[in-house]
C-alpha cells in the first residue's frame, strides 16, 4: 500500500517546498521509489516547485505526471478538476511506494477558500496532513493560534492530521514555538524551522521583474545572482564601501552615477564584498561618458534604471521574496534545514500511527470506475429511446468504464445521437426486431417456462418488452449484465430476471441494498427496495448478500441486523424474527462478523456501541445495516441521504445468478453511469458471458443457418 503525506498550509509563504525535499530524502531512505504530486498549480507548464521536486536523483518522475490541474481549469469546472485530480492522483499511486504530495500555494484565490480546498482534495486522495503553518512577523501565541484554526478547518472534512511544522520562525523564538505548538494537540508530531534569509532571497533578475526595470548594464548570467538583502546608496563614497555586504542590491538614484565606477571597482575587488545587483531610481538620463567608463570596467553587475524614487523601489523590494527552489545552493540549504530542525524518523512513525481510512463519494467513484475498467464487461441497456440512457452510454464508452449494447433501431439511434452531439461509434447498437434473435430467444424462454404452459408466440409475444429481451441476452451471455428502470417500473426490471435468470444457489430471494457514500466512508444498506415483509429466513438471505455486496465493493462487511432493541434488551414478534434471522446468518455463514437484534444507533455511534454493547464486535463500527422491513429500510436510506450528505448508489440488486440493476425513472445521467459501473463489476464475479456453453450454442446455431 502506497504511503502518502499531504503537506498543507492556510496561506501562501509557507516554504512547503523545504519541507518536501525533506521528506522526499527521508522517504528514499525507508521505500524503494517515491513519487511527488502537485494538485494545484499556478501554471501547469512551468511549477518551479514540481520541477525541483522531479529533477531529484530519488525521484524518477516525469514533470507532466506530477501535476493535477491549474487554476483557470479549477475556476471553469469546479467539479471536473477534482475528479481530474483524484484519477491522476490513483494512477501515480500504482508506481511509488510514497507520495509527497504539495498542496497549493495560494496564487488566485482567497486564503479560507484555498485552504477549504486542500482539506477537500486530501479527503479525496485519503493522505494524511502534515501542517505547515508560517511564523515570519508573527508571535508565538499568533503562529499557535493559526495552527489551531488550520487543525479545525482539515479535521471537519474528516482528515487525519499527524503532524505540524511551524515555518520561518524569528530564531530567537524557536524554543518558545516549539513548546507552545505541542500543546495544539498532544497527539501531534510537532516541528520549528527557523527563518533563513538565503532561503528567502529573490534574484537580482526578479527584482528587476518586480520593479519593472529597464536593464542598462551587466551580464544577463548575473541575474540568477540572489540578493540577500538591500543597501541605501545616498551617502559618500567612503560610507558607501563601509556599508557594502555580501551580495546585497544597491538602491540609488541615477543622478549619483558619479558613484557607480567605484561600486564596480569595489565589486570586482577581493578587499570588498561582492554585490548582487545596482538599481538606480528616478528615470534620470545617464551621461554617455558613465556609460563608456562601466563598459570598460567590465564587472559583470547587472544594473537597471526605474522611473520611481528610492522610497518606493525600496518598499517593493522589501515585500519581495524568492522561491525557495531557484537554484542548487537553495536546494541544499532547504535539506540540512530540515534535517538539522525536524526528525523525520519522528514524523514517519507519526504518519504510520495515524492511517487514513477516509472513502469520500468522489473517492469511491473513481474506485468503482478503476475497478471496472480492470477487468472490462458488457453491458446491456434496452431504454436506449431515452435520451439520459444515450448521454451516459456515451460517457461510459469514453472513460472505458464498460462495453455497451443498446437496443433499439441502429439510424435512429445515430441520429438521436448526432443531434445531442454523441460519440456511439463504439456502442453496439442490437435491433429487438431481428428475426434470428427473437426466435432463439423464444424457443429458450418457453422452454424454460413450460410449466407454467408459456408457448413460443406466448414467448415471441414477451419479447417485445424490451425487459425481456435485454435479459434474455444477458442470459445467453451476449451481455454479462442489464441495467434498465429510467423508463420502465422495478417491477417490469425484476420480472424477467426473476423468470429465467433465478437467483444464485442458496439463495431463496432477491434483495437490494443501496451504497450509502457518507462524507468520510461508504455503508451498504439493505432491503432498501424491493421486500416488503421479509421472513426471517429472508432477512438472513438479504443480509448474506449484503455482505457479499459489501466485499465487492471494498467494505469490510460487519453487519448489524437492525432491531428496536439490543441485544437481549427487549422482547416481541419483531424482535424475535431478527434475532432468529441473525442465528439463522451465523448458522449458513459462520465467518461472517453480525450482530443483532442492535438498534442503529448503537450500531453506528462508538459511544453508544460501547454503552450498550461493549463486547460486540459490530457495535459502533457496523458498515453493512439490514432493516427488518422495506418501510424502514426505504424511509432510514432517503433520511440519511437526505439529511447527513450521504450519496446513494443503488439500488443494487442482489441474489442474481447474473447482474440485472433497476434505475429510479428520476435518475442523471451521472447515477446511470455509476449504476452501469456497479453491474460491471458484479459481473466480474463469473467468466464473461461470451464464454459461455449457451452462447457458444446459439454461435453455433447462427452458423448453420
Amino acid at each position: 500500500m502506497t504511503k502518502a503525506i499531504y503537506i498543507a498550509s492556510s496561506e501562501g509563504g509557507v516554504g512547503k517546498s523545504t519541507i518536501a525535499l525533506g521528506l522526499v530524502e527521508a522517504f528514499a531512505q525507508t521505500v524503494k521509489s517515491v513519487g511527488v504530486f502537485r494538485p494545484l498549480v499556478k501554471s501547469t507548464e512551468d511549477d518551479i516547485v514540481t520541477r525541483t521536486l522531479t529533477s531529484l536523483r530519488t525521484v524518477p518522475q516525469a514533470y507532466d505526471d506530477a501535476i493535477g490541474v491549474d487554476y483557470d481549469t479549477l475556476l471553469d469546472d469546479p467539479e471536473g478538476a477534482m475528479k481530474t485530480i483524484i484519477a491522476r492522483y490513483e494512477e501515480l499511486r500504482k508506481h511509488y511506494e510514497a507520495i509527497v504530495i504539495v498542496g497549493s500555494d495560494y496564487a488566485d484565490v482567497s486564503a479560507p477558500i484555498e485552504m477549504h480546498f486542500n482539506a477537500q482534495v486530501a479527503a479525496n486522495l485519503n493522505a494524511p496532513v502534515l501542517l505547515a503553518v508560517r511564523g515570519k512577523g508573527r508571535t508565538v501565541e499568533q503562529v499557535k493560534r493559526s495552527a489551531e484554526v488550520a487543525v479545525k478547518e482539515f479535521t471537519s472534512l474528516h482528515n487525519v492530521i499527524f503532524g505540524c511544522i511551524a515555518t520561518r520562525i524569528d530564531p530567537s523564538l524557536v524554543q518558545e514555538a516549539r513548546m507552545a505548538l505541542a500543546t495544539v494537540r498532544r497527539d501531534l508530531v510537532t516541528g520549528v524551522l527557523p527563518e533563513t534569509t538565503q532561503l528567502a532571497a529573490p534574484t537580482i533578475g526578479m527584482q528587476f521583474e518586480a520593479l519593472g526595470a529597464k536593464p542598462w548594464a551587466g551580464s544577463k548570467r548575473e541575474l540568477n545572482r540572489e540578493s540577500l538583502g538591500i543597501l541605501i546608496g545616498g551617502m559618500t563614497l567612503p560610507n558607501m564601501l563601509n556599508k557594502m555586504a555580501e551580495d546585497h542590491t544597491v538602491v540609488m538614484p541615477a543622478d549619483r552615477s558619479d558613484l557607480l565606477p567605484a561600486l564596480l571597482l569595489a565589486h570586482l575587488s577581493p578587499a570588498f564584498p561582492n554585490l548582487a545587483g545596482v538599481i538606480l531610481t528616478g528615470g534620470y538620463d545617464i551621461p554617455a561618458n558613465v556609460r563608456e567608463l562601466v563598459d570598460s570596467i567590465d564587472a559583470g553587475l547587472p544594473i537597471a534604471i526605474v522611473e520611481e524614487g528610492a522610497y518606493k523601489t525600496t518598499e517593493k523590494l522589501t515585500r519581495l521574496e524568492g522561491t525557495r527552489t531557484s537554484s542548487a545552493h537553495k536546494i541544499d540549504l532547504s535539506r540540512k534545514l530540515f534535517t538539522d530542525n525536524i526528525n523525520a524518523a519522528q514524523l514517519l512513525n507519526s504518519l504510520d500511527r495515524h492511517p487514513s481510512t477516509l472513502r469520500t463519494p468522489l473517492a469511491f467513484e473513481n474506485e468503482i470506475m478503476a475497478t471496472a475498467r480492470a477487468d472490462l464487461r458488457t453491458i446491456v441497456l434496452p431504454e436506449a429511446s431515452d435520451d439520459r440512457i444515450l448521454e451516459s452510454a456515451a460517457a461510459i464508452l469514453e472513460r472505458g468504464v464498460a462495453r455497451i449494447i443498446l437496443l433499439g433501431d441502429s439510424l435512429t439511434i445515430q441520429q438521436r445521437a448526432a443531434e445531442l452531439g454523441l460519440n456511439l461509434s463504439n456502442a453496439k447498437i442490437v435491433s429487438p426486431n431481428d428475426d434470428a434473435l427473437i426466435n432463439q430467444f423464444a424457443t429458450e424462454y418457453a422452454r424454460l417456462r413450460a410449466k407454467k404452459g408459456v408457448t413460443f408466440e406466448q414467448a415471441k409475444e414477451k419479447l417485445k418488452d424490451l425487459s425481456y429481451f435485454g435479459t434474455m441476452m444477458v442470459h445467453f451471455g451476449m451481455a454479462d449484465g442489464m441495467v434498465s428502470g429510467a423508463v420502465n417500473t422495478t417491477a417490469n426490471t425484476i420480472r424477467p430476471s426473476l423468470e429465467f435468470i433465478k437467483t444464485k444457489p442458496g439463495v431463496s430471494v432477491v434483495s437490494s441494498s443501496f451504497l450509502m457514500n457518507m462524507p468520510d466512508r461508504v455503508l451498504v444498506m439493505g432491503d432498501c427496495a424491493v421486500n416488503p415483509n421479509p421472513t426471517a429466513e429472508q432477512l438472513a438471505d438479504i443480509a448474506i448478500s449484503s455482505a457479499q455486496t459489501a466485499s465487492a465493493f471494498g467494505v469490510e462487511p460487519r453487519v448489524a441486523m437492525l432491531s428496536y432493541s439490543s441485544g437481549d434488551s427487549g422482547s416481541g414478534e419483531d424482535v424475535d424474527l431478527v434475532r432468529e434471522a441473525t442465528r439463522l446468518v451465523k448458522e449458513r455463514a459462520p465467518e461472517l462478523i453480525v450482530e443483532g437484534p442492535i438498534q442503529f444507533d448503537t450500531a453506528i455511534d462508538p459511544v453508544v456501541g460501547k454503552k450498550k454493547m461493549p463486547d460486540s464486535p459490530v457495535a459502533g463500527q457496523a458498515t453493512v445495516f439490514i432493516f427488518p422491513d422495506l418501510n424502514t429500510g426505504n424511509n432510514t436510506y432517503k433520511a440519511i441521504q437526505r439529511t447527513a450528505g450521504a450519496v446513494a448508489v443503488g439500488p443494487v440488486l442482489q441474489g442474481l445468478n447474473k447482474p440485472v440493476n433497476d434505475l429510479s425513472r428520476g435518475a442523471l445521467v451521472d447515477d446511470i453511469i455509476n449504476t452501469v459501473a456497479i453491474t460491471a463489476i458484479q459481473a466480474q464475479e463469473s467468466p464473461s458471458g461470451t464464454g459461455s456453453p449457451l452462447y457458444q450454442a446459439f454461435l453455433a446455431e447462427q452458423g448453420k443457418k
